[in-house]
């Protein structure tokens, strides 16, 4: 927790690990999903993210999952989830953890 008792952007990030893309059995942080997270005085939080591709059918899923996640955090009042497509999403954008599960699942990463 921040000085504030407001939660740190690291703890919204690993608060979000708990929120996986429906077609890819790896969580949004590592998939590098998540773009922005801005904690604000007030107890809002914002974060601003992608999806894998454009129109996905699962984006209120992701987008209920993450608000779920991050208001379970001490101090926070309320959650802005954006989704934006600049830059677009690629494989590169992943963590190490987030290869190596997908590794695990078959795919070449």
């Amino acid at each position: 927790m921040s000085a504030e008792g407001l939660p740190t952007k690291e703890q919204v990030l690993e608060a979000l690990k708990v929120v996986k893309d429906p077609e890819i059995p790896v969580n949004v942080v590592d998939l590098g999903l998540v773009y922005e997270v801005e904690v604000h005085e007030n107890g809002v939080v914002d974060v601003t993210m992608t999806l894998t591709a454009i129109g996905c059918p699962a984006q209120d899923l992701v987008k209920a999952d993450a608000e779920m996640a991050v208001m379970r955090l001490p101090g926070v009042t309320g959650v802005n989830v954006e989704f934006v497509w600049t830059p677009p999403w690629t494989p590169a954008r992943m963590t190490e953890e987030g290869k190596k599960m997908l590794r695990m699942f078959g795919f070449n990463v």
